[in-house]
């Protein structure tokens, strides 16, 4: 795009989770308007969206009427098959790009664009065999964690290895799927960084999170974050931008971290808006969901700058039971995703306790 869209242009939003409600809720404030492309035709981004497609990911003909209806298309979600990226960018502009999405869906492809990057990782390497696994667990000892190379998050597919003997069982767990064997960090925290860029190269960065996830799921994310020092979170915020960089990239993103006594490792890359970037809303003039409708819209990037505490915490399965205590609750914001099916495990809205800054 050579110029910045205009009030009542079309954002399209391929998946229609709670990222893409936010996400349509973002873009309406800026005077534009979102259409939403989702297999599911209860999708939470629906209720709020000025428009919705609602086909399969395969089905090439809707895709084509979905990219005509729009002027731009972004992402909520990494593991959009990448054949979808494939019938929609030749006919509008996808933001971030193919390439930030297929590193992001494979474990091998990101470890290895990290590492070539310069960053630092976990030990890894890649598991096509039992006999691979055996050589990879020589080279990188146990305990350490097995992981499908695809399609894993919130904790799935991934299976903890602490002695040779559970080798077998371990890629019988992930039905011989293409993987990865990952040493285990001694690390003291999780962070993470959000942070955007735009078209013309410039980068903003909101302050890292510390994150505490409970079974693989995100349970709370604290800003600022206890564990990181001054020039710790000016490290984190680099990798960050340097991600950004070696990516070409156009919009949000998420970059997980583990701090260890030596440095910073990045643990994963995520090529969206990000949950544990749900503090923004409360905590900074522009979040996290606005920052990405500029970057995607051709707008400048907003100030990012924190003017309060936040600690979020995610509201899970039967934590719905709590809303109205939360709700009554001083400084305590909601964000309900307008889910209807209750579940374990599911994801159904969020808080932000905001106090003044410290």
């Amino acid at each position: 795009m050579s110029e910045a869209l205009r009030t009542g242009a079309v954002i399209g939003i391929l998946g229609g989770g709670q990222l893409g409600r936010m996400l349509a809720v973002a873009a309406a404030r800026l005077g534009l308007r979102a259409h939403v492309f989702d297999p599911d035709p209860a999708a939470p981004a629906r209720d709020v969206a000025a428009a919705a497609t609602c086909a399969g990911w395969d089905d090439a003909a809707a895709l084509a009427r979905f990219a005509a209806a729009v002027d731009v298309v972004t992402y909520e979600f990494e593991n959009i098959p990448l054949s979808v990226i494939d019938t929609v960018a030749p006919l509008r502009p996808v933001m971030p790009g193919r390439r930030a999405l297929a590193t992001a869906q494979d474990r091998v492809a990101e470890k290895s664009f990290l590492n070539a990057a310069g960053l630092a990782t976990a030990p890894w390497a890649e598991v096509g065999s039992r006999a691979d696994l055996d050589l990879a667990i020589a080279r990188i000892g146990l305990p350490a964690i097995l992981k499908t190379a695809r399609m894993g998050y919130d904790g799935k597919g991934q299976v903890r290895i602490n002695a040779p003997a559970e080798a077998d069982a371990a890629l019988a767990a992930l039905g011989g799927a293409h993987a990865i064997l990952e040493g285990v960090v001694d690390f003291l925290a999780e962070v993470s960084v959000i942070a955007a860029r735009s078209a013309d190269g410039r980068v903003a960065a909101f302050d890292p999170g510390e994150n505490v996830h409970e079974g693989g799921i995100l349970r709370r994310t604290t800003v600022p974050a206890p564990a990181l020092s001054a020039a710790r979170r000016t490290d984190a915020v680099l990798i960050a931008a340097r991600i950004l960089g070696a990516l070409d990239y156009v919009g949000v993103i998420g970059v997980e971290l583990f701090v260890t006594r030596a440095g910073l490792l990045v643990n994963e890359i995520a090529p969206r808006v990000h949950n544990s970037g749900h503090w923004t809303q409360n905590g900074c003039a522009v979040d996290q969901f606005e920052q990405h409708i500029r970057a995607i819209a051709g707008w400048p990037l907003g100030d990012g700058s924190r003017h309060s505490d936040v600690v979020m915490e995610n509201l899970i399965g039967e934590d719905m039971a709590r809303v109205p205590e939360l709700a009554a609750t001083p400084g305590a914001a909601l964000h309900l995703y307008g889910k209807a099916e209750v579940r374990a495990g599911r994801k159904m809205g969020h808080v932000n306790r905001v106090r003044p800054r410290g």
